[in-house]
């Protein structure tokens, strides 16, 4: 794309700022301008038009497995998922696009040390909660490790530097998530500097995308790969490809499943798995009225109980089919840095829109969806903050409590 060629694009999109420092730079800075230019999908501004928010349908409790509903049937789950694990049905993929900002860090959120006599970061400790069913299956089995733009370099280099943490190099694949523009609040697209589109990661919704783009489809079928394992970077105590989760989730039919924990109160910030006009459905913690929050069942248990950890196993027939199928987006109104003035700014609060397409979307279109329930103490350790609740700390405590040296 030349000069030209990009005045004539921004033009239809209003975006002309994005040309104010063109005569300032030098020729590999205006190739670099340019090729952002014809690289940024605008169609995302689109979403600055749409109500923010949705009206929700007719909500229902998910189909679920109960703790006790799964002890009654645990031999015969872990064996039949063992057998999927076994033929190299499953395989897993870990959404690692983020850094550990709001925890002090800037390397990539897995890298943190979440470790007191010794290092530990948290991809460490989740390769290490992998290898307890790789002991137990037999196996290894593939591994695709999402990342970004603003990660990956480094991501890759501290798996190598690691020595793959004893895993098989072979069956560790890394691809980045697609990133979309920022923007202000008025819809103009920032320049993160005067020869670079300011541009984020595009949320977790495009996990899929990204990685069938990233050219690993092929690798699913030869591979036989027929269910795929997401799980979140930021829970230490992810059991991740696990036997009787995928076994329950066979078993049942549905095309996906997710692992779910009691909520502790109505107003805990987790998204809620249930049914919304008799689709699976993920209602976020802040989209759910009050009164259905708090409702409760006879035996005194809150209806809308399950809360999601962000670990769904996903059938890969069915994301073939629903590939094509558009995601919505979600703005997220952030703290964006970008060029003010000829200068490059770092705003302490809020100030433009990121767009954000999220895997909770996906279970929608999937038609079925298992809620599996498991122990919080056991396998929700989320960090996400430095202190309180779901920190380094709280993280720390329940590490302790499942026999992990720190």
């Amino acid at each position: 794309m030349d000069y030209n060629e990009a005045k004539q694009l921004l033009k239809k999109y209003d975006q002309l700022q994005l040309l104010d420092y063109y005569e300032e730079l030098n020729g590999e800075e205006r190739a670099k301008l340019l090729s952002d230019i014809e690289k940024t999908d605008f169609s995302v501004l689109e979403n600055l038009r749409s109500e923010d928010g949705k009206k929700l349908g007719a909500l229902a409790p998910a189909d679920a497995l109960s703790l006790e509903d799964i002890q009654r049937q645990r031999g015969e789950y872990e064996e039949c998922g063992l057998a999927a694990l076994r033929a190299g049905k499953v395989a897993a993929v870990l959404l690692a696009g983020g850094q550990g900002t709001r925890l002090g860090s800037s390397l990539p959120k897995g890298m943190y040390n979440i470790g007191l006599t010794r290092t530990l970061t948290i991809f460490e400790q989740q390769m290490n909660n992998i290898f307890d069913v790789v002991k137990k299956a037999g196996v290894m089995f593939h591994i695709f490790v999402m990342t970004s733009d603003i990660n990956d370099e480094v991501t890759r280099k501290y798996f190598a530097d690691c020595n793959y943490f004893g895993y098989d190099s072979s069956k560790i694949h890394f691809y980045e998530q697609k990133l979309a523009p920022t923007c202000s609040k008025e819809g103009k697209i920032y320049l993160d500097e005067k020869y670079k589109v300011s541009m984020s990661p595009n949320g977790n919704g495009g996990w899929y995308s990204s990685l069938v783009e990233a050219g690993y489809a092929p690798l699913l079928k030869s591979e036989g790969i027929e269910w795929l394992n997401i799980y979140a970077v930021d829970n230490v105590l992810q059991r991740i490809c696990d036997p009787v989760f995928i076994g329950a989730t066979l078993k049942s039919g549905c095309a996906c499943s997710g692992k779910v924990v009691k909520k502790v109160s109505p107003e805990e910030r987790v998204g809620v798995l249930c049914k919304e006009d008799g689709r699976p459905a993920i209602v976020e913690y802040y989209e759910m009225p009050p009164e259905l929050a708090a409702l409760r069942d006879a035996d005194g248990e809150l209806t809308y109980r399950y809360g999601v950890i962000l670990n769904y196993l996903f059938s890969v027939e069915t994301l073939n089919k629903i590939y094509n199928d558009k995601l919505p987006c979600h703005l997220a109104f952030k703290a964006v840095p970008h060029i003010e003035n000829g200068v490059r700014v770092t705003p302490s609060l809020p100030c433009g829109y990121k767009f954000e397409t999220l895997a909770v979307d996906i279970v929608r279109l999937m038609g079925s969806c298992l809620a599996v329930e498991v122990d919080r103490s056991r396998e929700f350790a989320p960090v996400k903050n430095k202190t309180g609740v779901d920190s380094v700390e709280s993280a720390r405590e329940l590490l302790k409590l499942n026999g992990v040296k720190l």
